[in-house]
């Protein structure tokens, strides 16, 4: 893995979402001719086609970070990770892991300080970090009362819109991370593409957190890749293979999509696709034969990430570490508020 390493000065880490989403810088790589063009997001049209196909992830981030108090006045955290499927019931990163009980019943906090407190109890407990837990009915029921909208580890400045961590054509809430590649859009901006004959079409993969978890193990493919739940409808599926008979090219906008395009090709055959929902954790490493991707947007992502290895796998490893390096030297934000490449 120390291959996918690299050195990215701290101020480059945007910490603040730009006043105008696409307002963003564009890095566009030839993973073909090894070119590398620097232009604005807003500028993307210029380099797609009529008859290419956008492909967006909608899901939508939950308020999943919530504030606990233990009996005994102790604080800590939840942040619900997915749900189970008995009601009331998820997987969540539990702080202080290995002071919660199994059993254990928590209030958990309201934003209105004024409010009522809600409760969760632990089921059970995966290891010290991961817990199986019960919400209260009002609390499930109503998260955004007592939920933040959960943050990547490397953002330390507080967010005073959580809209800005949504893409505008977010809808299914069940995401634990944004699929930050979809921030850059607008409404206006994904209309006048429509308008030149870009189509548009919509998968949903659930993020969870393991996007932010760094391979540890040295030999990529020895790394465990947590699933996530992600479904192809069969509007979209007959617009993948519509562009594909009109020569048009599959873009995914974002890993996410891109992953949930490869895992619609797995479960049937590549030439025939068919509708899917379900669990994925596919795992895309340097070497992989993509399938249905053609293209790919997608920001700047962390040194020895799953989500490096992926895009080192749709371009090459030499030319991904390349571009990086000239994104450092032209000073690109990075991350999840930060500007984003196109892959073609």
């Amino acid at each position: 893995m120390s291959d996918f390493d690299y050195e990215l000065p701290d101020e480059l880490i945007a910490q603040t979402p730009l006043p105008d989403r696409a307002s963003s810088r564009l890095m566009v790589i030839n993973r073909t001719g090894g070119e590398i063009t620097h232009a604005g997001f807003s500028e993307l049209g210029s380099f797609l086609r009529p008859d290419d196909l956008l492909v967006l992830n909608d899901s939508r981030v939950i308020p999943a970070r919530l504030k606990i108090q233990r009996t005994s006045g102790g604080r800590g955290e939840l942040l619900l990770l997915h749900r189970v499927p008995s009601d009331g019931e998820w997987i969540a990163l539990a702080r202080p892991g290995r002071k919660l009980q199994i059993g254990e019943t928590v209030h958990v906090l309201p934003l209105d300080a004024n409010a009522e407190m809600a409760s969760a109890t632990i089921l059970d407990k995966q290891d010290n970090a991961t817990a199986h837990v019960q919400l209260s009915e009002e609390l499930d029921r109503d998260l955004a009362a007592f939920g933040l909208v959960p943050l990547p580890p490397y953002i330390t400045t507080e967010l005073h819109d959580p809209e800005r961590y949504q893409t505008v054509y977010s809808h299914p809430a069940g995401s634990a991370a944004a699929p930050t590649a979809g921030l850059h859009f607008t409404n206006d901006m994904l209309s006048a593409l429509d308008q030149q004959g870009v189509t548009t079409a919509y998968v949903t993969l659930h993020v969870g957190l393991d996007s932010f978890r760094p391979v540890s193990e040295e030999v990529a493919e020895e790394h465990e890749i947590h699933s996530e739940w992600c479904s192809v409808s069969p509007a979209t599926v007959e617009k993948i293979q519509v562009c594909r008979k009109n020569g048009g090219r599959v873009i995914a906008v974002g890993t996410t999509s891109a992953r949930t395009l490869e895992t619609l090709a797995k479960h049937g055959e590549s030439a025939n696709l068919a509708a899917f929902s379900g669990p994925t954790n596919i795992f895309i490493t340097p070497g992989y034969e993509w399938m249905v991707v053609n293209g790919l947007i997608t920001n700047f992502h962390l040194p020895k990430s799953t989500l490096l290895l992926m895009v080192s796998s749709f371009a090459s490893p030499d030319l991904i570490l390349r571009a990086y390096r000239e994104a450092i030297d032209h000073r690109y934000r990075f991350f999840s508020f930060g500007d984003a490449t196109l892959i073609l």
